[in-house]
């Protein structure tokens, strides 16, 4: 684990950007050009794809903001080296060699960074989730690395079937922490149709409700975790993202709770990149990344849907004017 105190991680480059964007945009060049590397990768090995993103920093005259956006600022000239190898019970797998694709759906609006076209490094080969595996980075001069143990498979426990949101009491979502896991996050996210009187069509809307993070006490895995939630939030949040429209039908639909379990390198990242209260505390800037800068973890989802209960759905309907119609 390494910490520097400067600004070239890549995770946290736009926060960064903005923040001089308050004050100036105008860079000077006091320096010769050097090469930084910027990398960000998650593993997963519940994915039939994985991704790293490999860029460089950049330095010019003018606007930090508008040199951004210019893909060749970060992007490097040509295809790099870039390979993973796996280590498991003290014997080397077999490497596997990222090639590169661009996808071309990042929005704008989403980063400062240029848009839609984004280039990735990937691969489709399977990977052992009983394996360490380390990052090989080769571009002209220097050989980059980073290393990360994998998130085994982890379940939820509760709700079994259906989620209540009626009950005046705390509600528990249980799981047992994964191998390999430190920190989870859960969300909600509520599906439900909407047709309003002056459209012939059904519109498909969610509502997303972030139930915040919990770290386990050790990656061994195994461990009882869990987080309660009140159901009168539910019906809080909810109709604060309604549109108040007369004569409007609407139907619940399913609910989906998804608990993320980040690596022990990825919650570390996150802590030490938190906002700070202090006005004069000099935050350290934290990577994994050997001769470059970045983050090299990894993750895993648990997911389950369920439906409403009836008492949920039926307060839904009966005890908000908000439109909803009983499915049934």
């Amino acid at each position: 684990m390494k910490f520097k105190n400067c600004f070239l991680s890549f995770i946290v480059v736009t926060t960064l950007l903005a923040g001089f964007s308050s004050c100036s945009t105008d860079v000077d060049l006091y320096a010769d050009y050097k090469d930084i590397t910027i990398v960000y990768g998650l593993l997963d090995a519940g994915q039939d794809t994985n991704f790293v993103k490999i860029t460089k920093a950049f330095l010019g005259p003018g606007n930090a903001l508008e040199i951004a956006k210019d893909p060749d600022s970060s992007n490097y000239a040509g295809k790099l080296n870039v390979m993973l190898q796996g280590r498991k019970n003290s014997i080397d797998l077999n490497p596997i060699i990222l090639d590169t694709i661009t996808i071309h759906d990042k929005l704008p609006g989403d980063s400062i960074f240029y848009f839609p076209n984004q280039l990735l490094y990937y691969t489709t080969a399977a990977l052992d989730v009983d394996a360490k595996y380390t990052l090989q980075i080769e571009p002209e001069a220097k050989a980059i690395e980073a290393e990360t143990d994998m998130i085994g498979s982890f379940g939820i426990l509760r709700p079994v079937n259906r989620i209540n949101f009626a009950s005046t009491a705390a509600t528990q979502i249980e799981w047992n922490s994964a191998r390999g896991g430190r920190r989870y996050e859960v969300n909600l996210k509520f599906y439900y149709k909407e047709l309003r009187p002056d459209s012939p069509d059904t519109v498909y809307k969610t509502m997303n409700w972030n139930l915040g993070a919990h770290k386990a006490q050790t990656l061994e895995g195994g461990e009882s975790m869990s987080v309660s939630y009140m159901g009168a939030e539910f019906y809080t949040r909810l109709g604060q993202g309604l549109d108040n429209v007369l004569n409007v039908k609407r139907w619940a639909g399913e609910v989906v709770l998804t608990i993320s379990a980040g690596g022990e390198e990825l919650s570390t990242f996150i802590d030490v990149n938190a906002p700070s209260n202090s006005i004069v505390q000099e935050i350290p800037q934290y990577t994994n990344i050997e001769n470059g800068y970045g983050i090299f973890s990894a993750r895993r989802q648990a997911q389950q849907t369920y439906t409403l209960s009836v008492l949920s759905e039926t307060k839904l309907v009966e005890d908000y004017n908000w439109g909803f119609v009983l499915n049934r």
